[in-house]
């Protein structure tokens, strides 16, 4: 019996379901239920009758699945697979930043610890941000956005919003330059530029497409371009080639990968499995707090 076939077998006896992140390894987006963007990705587990998600993905991610799932156990296959910008945040900087703006209106990404999202008068993720925040400004809000500066940038651009944004980014994501950008096209100049939020502004406006990696993946099903260069971490490149084979997709940056999302590999899965370890828990009430901030969110994404 191959690995793959002792997690089938594990997986169907823990009564399991197997999520993975788009930019996972692409063998652990093999033996997925679900491959896609963290919220999507716990909402599916939310709605299914298994007792057990193995969340290959980060931290927060698995925290929100158990936000979400909170009668289910909730394991992460590696433990130190934590995500950098949401460390650049903490439950105590957000209190800190509540007695400068005591008045406004605390709005944080999905990627942020529980114990921030608890601190948060609302979440986001970076394909509705901008609809978020052109709402709140609307009402007459004054809004800080925490902790991803290039997510708040590219949102107050879109909406002309004067945000108080925190200081954050995604390593990975920095690493891709406009200056990538400019070399891909040469290589590959009929291909459609696709480019996350999390990016610089300068990769931003070098790109013809600006989305979330869940809208990338729509826009290479439905777009009628055989090409797309992708500024975002590399792992979605497989799903992307899985779901189009017909169509070309080249990083943008083969440098854009995130080491911590690769640190889950079979191996951990089938290890998570066997000894149910690694559970992912999270304080009622901090639970209790971050699931508020999370449902507007969701109203949203609907």
């Amino acid at each position: 019996m191959n690995i793959r076939e002792e997690i089938k077998e594990l997986k169907h006896a823990r009564n399991a379901i197997i999520l993975a992140h788009n930019y996972q390894l692409p063998e652990v987006q093999d033996i997925a239920d679900f491959v896609g963007d963290s919220l999507g990705l716990s909402i599916q587990a939310a709605g299914t009758d298994a007792k057990t998600i193995v969340f290959c993905g980060v931290h927060f991610m698995a925290e929100t699945a158990k936000i979400l799932s909170p009668d289910k156990t909730v394991l992460l296959p590696d433990m130190h697979s934590g995500c950098p910008m949401a460390d650049m945040i903490t439950a105590a900087d957000l209190r800190g930043l509540k007695k400068e703006h005591a008045k406004a209106k605390f709005l944080c990404y999905v990627n942020t610890s529980a114990s921030v999202k608890a601190e948060c008068d609302l979440c986001c993720t970076s394909a509705n941000a901008a609809s978020m925040v052109r709402d709140l400004v609307k009402k007459g809000d004054r809004v800080v956005f925490v902790p991803d500066r290039h997510l708040a940038g590219y949102a107050a651009g879109l909406t002309g919003a004067d945000l108080v944004a925190w200081h954050g980014f995604c390593p990975t994501h920095a690493r891709i330059t406009a200056q990538d950008i400019l070399e891909a096209r040469g290589l590959h100049p009929d291909a459609v530029v696709l480019a996350h939020p999390e990016c610089t502004a300068e990769v931003r406006a070098a790109a013809d497409r600006v989305a979330s990696t869940e809208i990338m993946c729509m826009y290479a099903r439905d777009m009628h371009a055989g090409e797309f260069i992708v500024a975002t971490e590399v792992g979605i490149i497989h799903r992307l080639r899985k779901e189009n084979p017909d169509k070309r997709f080249y990083p943008a940056c083969e440098e854009a990968v995130c080491p911590n999302m690769k640190l889950n590999t079979l191996q951990k899965v089938l290890a998570a499995l066997e000894d149910m370890k690694h559970e992912v828990t999270v304080e009622r009430e901090v639970m209790h707090k971050a699931r508020k901030s999370i449902r507007r969110m969701l109203e949203y994404r609907a």
